[in-house]
């Protein structure tokens, strides 16, 4: 098995500007800076050998996916079920209060706990359930052969990093803490038992360690 399954999170939103919990598509449009980094994205994609190109339903996904379309000559595939972890009555909300109790709840589901469920919004089993079968589906179509090119799916943080834990079972610390940056991306090698290898998350490579908490505005990265 030679291509990997390549999730990338969106670019910079007004949302993500905002401070705000935008998780409803199709949400939030890219700012200049998102269009921008979706471009170098498309750059950096332009001559990889892409077996496919996927991106969630939300219009901030879709949009940082068309430069890599477009440079890479490779057709969008829009694939319901990759969509952000749904927040319900925090959506919206900017506030310290709001962010504060998404990131408890979601701290919980990395350690152990995906009952807990976002008030009018998902549980960690729910996103997970709509979320994982749609990467076992690429992988039966493009990933389980010879000579498989990479597949890049474009979509969220937070489901990027809890489905990249689920997966993987990398260290809980560090999946719960190690946020994305707009178009920053983990990539996944399969395994021949059908498990999935985390080979780089960001510009981190094995081992996967906690250093240090991160500071960061954005709790949906």
């Amino acid at each position: 098995m030679s291509g990997r399954l390549i999730l990338v999170r969106h670019g910079q939103t007004v949302a993500n500007v905002a401070r705000q919990l935008d998780t409803l598509p199709p949400g939030a449009e890219l700012t200049e800076e998102g269009l921008a980094q979706a471009a170098r994205l498309g750059l950096d994609l332009a001559h990889e050998p892409l077996s496919a190109l996927v991106s969630s339903t939300a219009l901030r996904a879709q949009q940082t996916a068309d430069p890599v379309s477009r440079l890479s000559h490779s057709p969008l595939q829009v694939r319901d079920g990759l969509y952000e972890i749904q927040v319900g009555e925090l959506e919206g909300r900017s506030d310290d209060a709001a962010h504060h109790q998404f990131i408890e709840v979601y701290q919980g589901w990395h350690h152990g706990d995906l009952t807990a469920r976002l008030p009018g919004g998902e549980s960690g089993r729910d996103a997970l359930d709509r979320y994982l079968p749609t990467l076992a589906e690429l992988r039966g179509e493009y990933l389980d052969r010879a000579d498989a090119g990479d597949v890049v799916v474009v979509s969220h943080g937070a489901i990027i990093r809890l489905a990249v834990a689920a997966m993987t079972g990398i260290d809980a610390r560090f999946a719960d803490t190690r946020h994305l940056a707009n178009t920053e991306s983990i990539a996944l090698s399969p395994t021949p038992d059908g498990g999935w290898e985390c080979v780089r998350w960001g510009a981190i490579y094995p081992p996967f360690e906690r250093d240090r908490p991160e500071i960061v505005d954005d709790p949906m990265g």
